[in-house]
């Protein structure tokens, strides 16, 4: 990756609906500059897919948790599959130290956290969970 993959990545992840014109005057390529450059980061995997960043007023109204899980040995490859299948679960990490994996989980009310944590806690293999309630978000770089 050069200056100018890392130019239109900054601005692809600033606004990810910058038109291909837009974006290749911002760079000082052309049109058909940019839509290659894209591809190959595409085709690459530098660029693995677009989505939609919610407002902060819905992501204000949403209920979020870190949960940390401490799995029986080799039960891990089998809780993982069943936490893909909970919509609730938006991220799982393997991580060192007393636990074993961390999950952020997300729910639109506290009832909804409520059913998504006692289904994880009930999972084959999860010996013990320990919560904790984001309360709000003071950097996140992974939106901008």
């Amino acid at each position: 990756m050069d200056k100018t993959d890392e130019a239109i990545i900054t601005l692809l992840r600033a606004n990810g609906r910058l038109s291909l014109s837009e974006l290749a005057r911002q760079v000082g390529i052309s049109r058909t500059t940019a839509q290659d450059r894209i591809s190959r980061l595409e085709t690459r995997g530098v660029i693995a897919g677009y989505t939609v960043r919610l407002g902060d007023d819905i992501m204000a109204r949403q209920v979020r948790a870190h949960v940390m899980l401490k799995v029986a040995p080799r039960a891990q490859d089998g809780v993982v599959a069943s936490c893909r299948k909970q919509k609730s679960v938006r991220n799982l990490f393997t991580i060192s130290g007393e636990f074993d994996l961390s999950a952020l989980v997300v729910a639109d009310t506290t009832a909804e956290l409520d059913e998504a944590l006692d289904a994880l806690g009930r999972l084959s293999g999860v010996e013990r969970t320990q919560t904790n309630i984001i309360l709000s978000t003071k950097i996140d770089r992974g939106r901008s």
